[in-house]
């Protein structure tokens, strides 16, 4: 074991821990009210992103339902580090904000706004703050995107008696935990993966279920991270979504936290033995467990120790593993899926699709719920 590997996944833990997140919530509540200052939420909103335009829409009700002071500063929309495939994040965030308005029942129109003007200090205050997205909402150290993760700056703002009298106690929106539901499709559920992407490593248990509630066929196509395709991760974006995945994570009761980056090597060589391990019919289980060892165990998987136990958890032979391991074949495939989800729209992972229907996010199986559930109501 190198000291990296050693060191890095118990910073990783440390940082990414509920123990943390608490601290650093006390201690702003102690330097707020040592300072005489109100509880001041700001949100950063691009009026040219509907996911902003959403958040919006639904402020009025949040500013009702809490006593909080609200800041609202129009901001540019992300550059293009933070948005490489800015024309299909613009059809594609028109089309999934209708459908999240949809799914949590709220009355919405997208409007074609022009950018703002002027944005040149609330751009650096956004970035003084640590992100680069419009649509987010800011409170005490924390971030909160957009209508899918609002329920969480209202469950902070709820524990410090925030509630004004007569509030509803259920969440503007919650997003939903599926499935919900059970049926027999036979259809094929389209499931793109990075092992370098955090989001990826909290939903495989969740796609499983998915697919085996609706007898879905679970297809696995692994795709590059964006990081070895060239395209530029932000340090902002590097920091937001570990965070990020973590919240997720635990309300979602997921291990996640005790990582070691796997970019690079471990990436190549865990893919070269999924197609192996797909011939032998454990491809997920192969995919579930690397993706559990590296991102909540801190497993070195560019290493034969690491990979063994990686292979073997997952019910397969090392010995076998070893004689294909550090393969080629696997590019052409990985390029190819890559290939197929730009063309359905979609640029990162994990991302999903059965039949026509197409979704991003670890936060959307709820729309491929949906889609089965329209397959099992024509059958």
């Amino acid at each position: 074991m190198s000291v990296k590997s050693f060191i890095v996944p118990k910073l990783a833990q440390r940082m990414l821990s509920k123990k943390r997140l608490d601290k650093q919530r006390a201690q702003f509540e102690r330097t707020r009210m040592k300072a005489g200052a109100d509880h001041l939420v700001e949100f950063f909103h691009d009026p040219t992103d509907p996911y902003s335009q959403l958040l919006e829409k639904v402020l009025p009700d949040f500013q009702n339902k809490y006593d909080v002071n609200l800041a609202i500063h129009l901001v540019s929309p992300p550059d293009d580090g933070a948005a490489p495939e800015r024309e299909k994040l613009k059809d594609y965030a028109k089309m999934d904000a209708m459908r999240l308005a949809k799914k949590a029942r709220i009355d919405f129109q997208i409007q074609d706004n022009a950018p703002a003007e002027n944005t040149s200090v609330a751009d650096a205050r956004r970035e003084e703050l640590g992100h680069y997205l419009g649509g987010m909402l800011y409170y005490g150290g924390e971030w909160y995107w957009g209508l899918d993760r609002l329920h969480y700056l209202e469950i902070r703002l709820a524990d410090l008696g925030l509630e004004r009298t007569g509030a509803a106690d259920t969440a503007i929106y919650t997003p939903p935990i599926v499935p919900t539901g059970r049926g027999n499709t036979g259809a094929e559920l389209h499931w793109y993966l990075s092992f370098r992407s955090p989001y990826t490593a909290i939903v495989p248990d969740r796609v499983k279920k998915l697919a085996d509630a609706y007898s879905a066929d679970l297809r696995l196509r692994f795709v590059l991270p964006m990081v070895m395709r060239g395209l530029p991760v932000p340090p902002a974006k590097k920091k937001y979504i570990p965070l990020d995945t973590a919240r997720e994570a635990r309300r979602l009761g997921v291990p996640f936290g005790k990582v070691l980056d796997p970019v690079g090597k471990p990436v190549e060589l865990g893919y070269s033995l999924i197609p192996w391990a797909r011939a032998q019919g454990r491809d997920y289980e192969y995919v579930q467990n690397w993706l559990k060892a590296v991102w909540s165990e801190g497993i070195d998987a560019g290493r034969p120790k690491g990979l063994r136990k990686i292979v073997e958890r997952a019910g397969l032979v090392w010995n076998e593993a070893k004689d294909v391991l550090g393969n080629n074949d696997w590019r052409a495939e990985a390029e190819a899926n890559q290939k197929e989800m730009m063309e359905h729209g979609i640029w990162g992972v994990p991302s999903f699709r059965v039949g026509d229907t197409v979704t991003w996010g670890q936060d959307r199986l709820w729309v491929v719920e949906h889609a089965l559930q329209k397959l099992e109501s024509k059958s």
